[in-house]
């Protein structure tokens, strides 16, 4: 593909089970990139995948968070998809998962800067957080 100077390439969406390169990193995706997501994933989500699955039982967990047509709130579904995330080698990873801790990481910066006054432990906004593996509280 031929690309004119001041032409943006987009990339098409691939299929998440397609080869690595020689060097481990995902086909369009930059290693340097991989590095930077994976590095801000891991300053995000500061709880174990067990933490992480053990929250997700309680009713706390299941109470809080938007949910499309009454079912699963979307940071309950981030939530288990993150712990699957943590449960893969590095080399496991997909394109679709890098995209997923990239929003992970986005999230908790965002809701983090809306820290409500006073004590946190039983707020709606630290258990939103846990669903998407952060805890506030350490």
């Amino acid at each position: 593909m031929t690309v004119t100077p001041g032409e943006k390439l987009i990339r098409p969406l691939r299929n998440p089970l397609e080869e690595l390169c020689d060097d481990g990193h995902i086909l369009g995706m930059d290693a340097d990139e991989q590095q930077q997501i994976t590095k801000d994933f891991d300053d995000a989500v500061n709880m174990t995948a067990a933490q992480i699955e053990k929250w997700l039982d309680t009713d706390e967990s299941k109470a809080v968070g938007q949910k499309s047509g009454g079912g699963e709130s979307t940071g309950h579904a981030s939530g288990r998809r993150i712990v699957k995330i943590l449960g893969k080698k590095k080399d496991e990873l997909t394109d679709a998962d890098y995209a997923h801790m990239k929003k992970v990481h986005g999230y908790v910066a965002r809701h983090s800067t809306q820290r409500p006054k006073g004590d946190v432990t039983d707020t709606d906004w630290r258990y939103s957080l846990m669903n998407w593996g952060h805890d506030p509280k350490k």
